[in-house]
């Protein structure tokens, strides 16, 4: 198997001319507000992830000229697009912003060279060059023989990859990217990531991907910034933020178990005042807000109270059994007389140790973990 280090791309050389992504954006919806201070360098693929209601679409749509933020300033390329100080608001047309969605929405009446060179058209670019244009992206995507069909012949993942040559025909200096492969089927949607990702390494195209699905990131992006509740709440390199979580929806998605409270001499204080034994990854004062995370493979279950050496050693409820390839997951609930935050752990067993402990949800169980396999990393306030 491939290390996760070959999957990632090299990080572009920062810039110092003020080009790229800048955006600080403030926003109001409802009852919701989006607070965030953004950059993406030249060439840099930045993904942004969270849960949902996090403000990840927000964000996405004011970039793109969709919405209208009570308070913003949006850069590109050393260009104002946006700056509510001044009134400034570059129409969406106007923004050389390209953007990707869940959806190919190619136009029904047109052949897919003609979507594809619709951008171009409506640039200014004569007929016969955008067409030429249209031809070499979707022979880029890989469906240039399709270039007379129209939408409807066409199958979700050659829709899609229709949709990219039409995203990057109009050479965007940044493209969004929204869920892109959500609405592909498990066949259709490795390959069509596997286009883009070669599309945007090549040509060095500046974009921001929204995604639920980690592997999209670990595949795209240079560095990933996590939301919650309309903040950024953690962001760096991917291969870092995927190693070391510092939030419970980066840890999540990276398949690992996170705990939070303080550091404290030999680990972690939670907030119900017990501790989570382990070691600190780089220097931690006491008192700084910190991260326990582990691995749910490092996790034993047991029917019983555990002998032994085990530091960490937990009463839980089972909550659920959930299928994970080769083994099961436990996915924990929290018991009046454990811990809080043992609710939405989880344990990797093999499917024979599940039928040996003969468990099923609803179950009391113990789990244990030993503090040699618990970092403690500090967390942003």
């Amino acid at each position: 198997m491939k290390p996760l280090s070959s999957y990632l791309r090299r990080p572009p050389e920062a810039a110092s001319d003020g080009s790229g992504l800048a955006a600080r954006v403030t926003t109001r919806r409802g009852g919701f507000t989006l607070d965030v201070d953004l950059r993406v360098e030249p060439g840099e693929v930045v993904a942004v992830l969270g849960p949902n209601g996090s403000g990840k679409s927000t964000l996405l749509g004011t970039l793109a000229g969709l919405y209208a933020p009570e308070d913003a300033r949006v850069t590109l390329g050393g260009r104002v697009l946006l700056d509510s100080a001044d009134g400034t608001a570059v129409p969406a047309h106007r923004r050389r912003v390209g953007m990707l969605s869940q959806q190919a929405l190619l136009f029904p009446h047109l052949s897919v060279r003609d979507n594809v060179a619709f951008g171009p058209r409506c640039a200014g670019r004569p007929r016969r060059e955008a067409a030429a244009g249209a031809r070499r992206r979707l022979d880029d995507v890989g469906v240039g023989e399709l270039e007379d069909r129209r939408p409807a012949e066409l199958s979700g993942g050659q829709a899609q990859r229709v949709a990219i040559a039409r995203a990057l025909a109009t050479e965007p200096e940044l493209l969004l990217l929204d869920e892109p492969f959500a609405a592909l089927d498990i066949d259709a949607a490795p390959a069509v990531r596997s286009v883009l990702r070669r599309l945007v390494r090549d040509t060095g195209q500046t974009t921001l991907l929204v995604t639920h699905d980690v592997v999209d990131a670990v595949v795209l992006a240079d560095r990933l910034v996590v939301l919650a509740e309309g903040r950024i709440v953690e962001q760096g390199p991917t291969a870092e933020v995927l190693a070391r979580p510092r939030s419970a929806f980066a840890a999540r998605i990276a398949g690992l178990d996170l705990v939070t409270g303080v550091a404290a001499d030999g680990g972690l204080r939670t907030p119900d005042g017990g501790t989570v034994f382990g070691a600190a990854s780089e220097p931690v004062d006491d008192g700084e807000p910190a991260v326990a995370v582990f691995a749910p493979t490092s996790v034993a279950v047991h029917r019983e109270h555990p002998e032994g050496s085990p530091r960490n050693v937990l009463p839980v409820r089972l909550a659920a059994l959930e299928p994970q390839g080769q083994v099961v997951r436990l996915r924990a609930a929290a018991v009046p007389q454990g811990p809080p935050w043992a609710d939405g752990l989880a344990a990797d067993i093999t499917p024979a140790a599940v039928a040996e402990l003969g468990v099923e949800p609803g179950d009391d169980l113990w789990f244990a973990v030993k503090a040699t396999e618990v970092s403690v990393h500090p967390r942003s306030r």
